[in-house]
Order: C-alpha cells, then structure tokens, then sequence
C-alpha cells in the first residue's frame, strides 16, 4: 500500500469509526433531542490529526485548506468556531484513540520503556504570564537539556522504544517528575499489570530510595544514570544509546508536529491542541506498523 496522507486518512477515519460503533460510549455526549452532527467524530479527529502532521496551528487557516484541497474526504466542514468546540469536546475520546491505536501495533509489547518530561511552552512575555487564562496551571520553569527558562507546562511522556506512547499527562512546569509518573501508574494499573518486569529508562531526575521501592513493588526494572556521588549503577553501558530515543521522540513532537507552537491560549484549548499531537504520531506509527514500513515513526509521507 502506497503511504501518502490520504492512505492514512482514510484508514484512520475507519478505524476510528468502527471503534466507535462497536463501542459509542467513547463518543461526546449529546442530548438525545437534537440535531445530528453532519461531520461525525470519526471525521473530526481524522481532520485534527491532518492538521497537525501538515504543520497547521490556525484552525481558520486549515479549515480554509480543507475546503480547497481536501473536500473529496470532508464534504462537509463547519466553521471554525464550531469546529473549535467540537474538537475540545472529543478530549476524552482523542485520549481513549490515542490508546487503542498505540494498543493495535506490535511496537505495544516491547519490553522497554523510556521516560521523560518535555517544555511546553505557553508564552514568551511577562504580560502573557500575568493576563492568560493559563496562569495558574502554567509556571515558570527550567529545562535543563536546552538550557533555558520557559513559561508553561510540560509534557510527560512514557513510550516504547518505538515510539508509541503508553502513558502521558501535562501539567504545571514545575510539578514532580516522580510523582508525575506514580500518578500515571496508579491511573493506568492495566498497564503496568500487563507488561511484568518492564524494563524503564530514564534520567537522574527520577530518583529516590521510596521511589525506587515503589515501582519495584510494581513489578518494574529500574534503569538509570548514577547521580553525583552514587556507585556506577549496573546496566549503565545501555543507558546512553538508548536514552536517545526518547529525546529523539521529544524532538518529533517539536520539529515536525509544532508542540511548542500549540496556539492554545486556555486549559482545554491546550489540551486538545497537545492530545492531537500525541495522536497524530500514534496514528503515523500505527500505520507505518499496520503497512510494513521499516522506519515506524517517519512523518515523511503524511507531512506535504
């Protein structure tokens, strides 16, 4: 099968569609009394995730591109404003998507993880910080890869060595790394249940004897660097090579999919514009998987 963005659309919307009629609890809830919406949620998501491998962050300006060079796939589209509410509405089930279709590739099974956290930026000025509705969740923070303070959240990230992602969660810029992770375990205890004996990788910022304890007690292999002043940790020859590919998975998100370019100036406007970025790169994944592409994380084919 030829891999082009309209392959990939096409088998995202049916995809999405069928999950949705074998299970339509996963859909938004509507009044029962109504109007049907003539854009289904199948096609709204799939319209999202075209947006986001093209490198659109205006949804007035994709929404004008859809109707000039994809009205063959949307013979519908609404405005930009309903669209907007539509797609903040589908949160729960960009995030349920964005599971299922990490779910159905065999990247899922690997016995790797790699862990780590990502800046997302919300803004570059001290008036933003002061007036956006932001302010609050958003704070200042400092990331330490690139040497640079920045104000917003951050992304955390668990995935394959693939690169399909099993847990995720954003917050504030200075919420704990550690924690951060024991949420997201305790959240998902599927998860973890599922793949016994895990190996994790992950930086010197996640640290702590308890800490440590705890994900042991989860049935979890701890692999990280030695902090300053520890005995060299045993597996610490693999750390390095792989300790890339998360960072290589960050730079995916920020080079090709536009993270810190967002546009999302509220809570649930972020949210989204962030969930369909982790979308659009679990269902380029998923496809690559489900066609046999060697490279399972290229954009190439789906960002032109």
């Amino acid at each position: 099968m030829t891999n082009n963005l309209d392959t990939l659309a096409t088998a995202l919307y049916a995809r999405i569609d069928d999950e949705l009629k074998a299970s339509p609890w996963l859909a938004p809830s509507r009044p029962r009394v109504g109007i049907t919406p003539t854009l289904s949620d199948a096609e709204l998501l799939t319209l999202a995730v075209m947006s986001a491998l093209l490198g659109y962050t205006s949804e007035r300006r994709w929404l004008r591109r859809v109707r000039a060079d994809f009205c063959h796939l949307f013979p519908y589209l609404p405005g930009q404003s309903g669209y907007n509410k539509r797609l903040r509405a589908a949160a729960c089930l960009l995030t349920q998507m964005i599971r299922i279709l990490a779910a159905d590739t065999m990247l899922w099974s690997d016995d790797v993880w790699v862990v780590d956290s990502t800046p997302v930026g919300c803004g570059c000025s001290r008036e933003t910080a002061k007036r956006s509705e932001l302010a609050g969740w958003a704070a200042y923070g400092y990331c330490a890869s690139h040497s640079r303070y920045f104000w917003g959240l951050r992304l955390h990230l668990v995935c394959t060595l693939g690169g399909p992602p099993v847990l995720f969660a954003l917050t504030g810029a200075k919420a704990d790394e550690r924690e951060t992770l024991r949420d997201l375990l305790d959240a998902a205890p599927d998860v973890a249940a599922s793949h016994p004996g895990q190996t994790i990788i992950w930086d010197r910022n996640y640290y702590g004897r308890q800490f440590e304890r705890d994900l042991v007690e989860r049935r979890l292999v701890l692999l990280r660097p030695a902090r300053s002043g520890e005995a060299e940790r045993p597996g610490a020859h693999l750390f390095k090579p792989l300790r890339q590919v998360i960072e290589s998975i960050n730079q995916t998100f920020k080079g090709q999919l536009d993270l810190e370019r967002h546009g999302g100036r509220s809570p649930a406007g972020v949210v989204v514009r962030v969930l369909t970025r982790i979308l659009a790169l679990t269902a380029a994944i998923w496809h690559n998987d489900k066609t046999g592409r060697p490279a399972k994380r290229s954009l190439i084919a789906y960002d032109h």
